[in-house]
C-alpha cells in the first residue's frame, strides 16, 4: 500500500504537526513499511495458537512525594489565579 506525502501531511495537520518535504517523504516510507508488517501478520495462520496470560500480577507501590507548588506549575505557559489556562482544542 503506497502512502503519499500528501497523506502524511494531512495526518500531520490533523495532529497539528508540520513536516518539511523531506520529513514527509521519510514518514511516508516508514508508514509503508509498517503497513507491510501488518500484511505479514495478517498472513500468519494462528488458529492453533493458544493464548497464554501471565500468572503473576506485577504492580508497584504508590509512594507519595511532597512537592512545592512552584514545581507543579513550572511548565505552565499561562495561568488565571490558580487555574491553568489551556488553548482551545475543539474547532
Amino acid at each position: 500500500m503506497a502512502i503519499s506525502k500528501d497523506e502524511v501531511k494531512y495526518i500531520a495537520q490533523l495532529a497539528k504537526l508540520h513536516f518539511e518535504e523531506d520529513e514527509a517523504e521519510k514518514f511516508a516510507k516508514e508508514f509503508e513499511n509498517i503497513l507491510e508488517q501488518f500484511k505479514t501478520l495478517d498472513a500468519l495462520d494462528l488458529d492453533d495458537v493458544v493464548e497464554k496470560r501471565p500468572t503473576v500480577l506485577v504492580t508497584r507501590k504508590d509512594i507519595p512525594k511532597k512537592c512545592e507548588i512552584e514545581d507543579l506549575f513550572r511548565n505552565v505557559k499561562t495561568m488565571r489565579d490558580t487555574a491553568i489556562e489551556v488553548p482551545k482544542i475543539i474547532e
